[in-house]
């Protein structure tokens, strides 16, 4: 009796000794891993901090452009002479941006960036009552190393009169200025003193050559954007 009695405790021992090296091992603990994987895939270290590898990968932010809004004015030195005779509707004309123009304190277009417009109408006297007349407009301007192309408003320059030395101009300035420069060597004297008159002016010089509407090289034309200007 005694014997049944060991034999049968000591298979209950063993079979408690093998059900508990079956048991399947526990979990292990999120805490210890050592890499837990973010919503995007990168890997990233205890404590939140991300990879060496993850960073490298991460892109910059976009920088948000500036936008030049609608009425803005441009001010530009012409590259080149225009006038109700010389030019022709449709003909380019280059100029260069006189003065920077800023956006929440950051230049957005510097000074000196390379300009282009078009003559939109240009007719000498005779070919319209009253006198002779010129239209230009902005097309683009150069920024970051490419042309952009602007939607500007219309100079308008019209002249009117009778004799060689009638001019009605735009500008007291320019008028005073062709007139000391007439007095002091001519014709030739008449445009160099209407230049130094009206170019420093915003809506730049205009005096009649051959009763003609002329705009010197160097004369200061302002234009007026009409839709805003993204730079980035």
């Amino acid at each position: 009796m005694r014997t049944r009695l060991t034999a049968l405790t000591l298979g209950l021992y063993l079979s408690f000794a093998l059900l508990g090296c079956n048991k399947p091992a526990a979990p292990a603990d999120s805490n210890s891993a050592t890499t837990t994987s973010n919503d995007n895939g990168s890997s990233a270290a205890p404590g939140g901090n991300m990879s060496s590898t993850a960073m490298s990968n991460m892109k910059p932010e976009a920088s948000r452009p500036l936008v030049v809004p609608a009425g803005t004015v441009l001010t530009v030195r012409l590259g080149q002479s225009v006038g109700s005779k010389i030019s022709s509707p449709g003909q380019t004309f280059t100029a260069t941006l006189a003065s920077a123009v800023s956006v929440d304190g950051k230049t957005a277009i510097p000074a000196g960036a390379a300009a282009s417009g078009t003559v939109v109408d240009a007719k000498p006297l005779g070919r319209f009552k009253g006198g002779a007349s010129l239209q230009l407009r902005l097309t683009s301007i150069t920024i970051g190393g490419s042309d952009q192309a602007v939607s500007t408003s219309s100079v308008v320059r019209t002249a009117t009169g009778k004799g060689k030395r009638t001019a009605v101009l735009a500008g007291g300035g320019a008028a005073l200025g062709a007139l000391i420069g007439g007095l002091a060597g001519g014709g030739k004297g008449a445009g160099i003193g209407a230049l130094a008159g009206g170019g420093a002016g915003a809506g730049g010089a205009a005096f009649t050559g051959n009763k003609d509407v002329v705009l010197p090289a160097e004369s200061a034309l302002s234009f007026k954007l009409e839709q805003p200007i993204e730079v980035r």
